[in-house]
């Protein structure tokens, strides 16, 4: 019997995301599994996910004016988003990202 593949998602160009966490609270450690786990299924090597934890770089989460954790930012391709939360609703995140299915 053959293993059901995920459908295949496209994107125009390489996503680059920047997951914004506090620590290793349930949630952001949540969040860090489901956006691995969305782009290894779907994005393949279509992305760069660069997991930023706001109390190491304060800094960096006051330049993006990070105000809730987690956060994510699709910095490309423009236009630029930002999600809040555990990102467990896949297709939510998806539609966000400007992902469409490969017909």
């Amino acid at each position: 019997m053959k293993k059901k593949e995920a459908p295949k998602l496209i994107t125009e160009e390489k996503l680059v995301l920047q997951l914004y966490v506090s620590g290793m609270s349930p949630k952001s450690m949540e969040a860090i599994e489901n956006i691995k786990r969305l782009c290894d299924e779907h994005l393949k090597d279509a992305f760069e996910l660069e997991i930023i934890d706001i109390y190491k770089n304060p800094e960096t989460a006051a330049e993006q004016h990070i105000v809730f954790s987690p956060s994510l930012i699709k910095k490309l391709p423009l236009p630029k988003k930002t999600l809040i939360g555990t990102l467990s609703d896949t297709e939510k995140v998806i539609k966000a990202l400007g992902i469409t299915f490969k017909k």
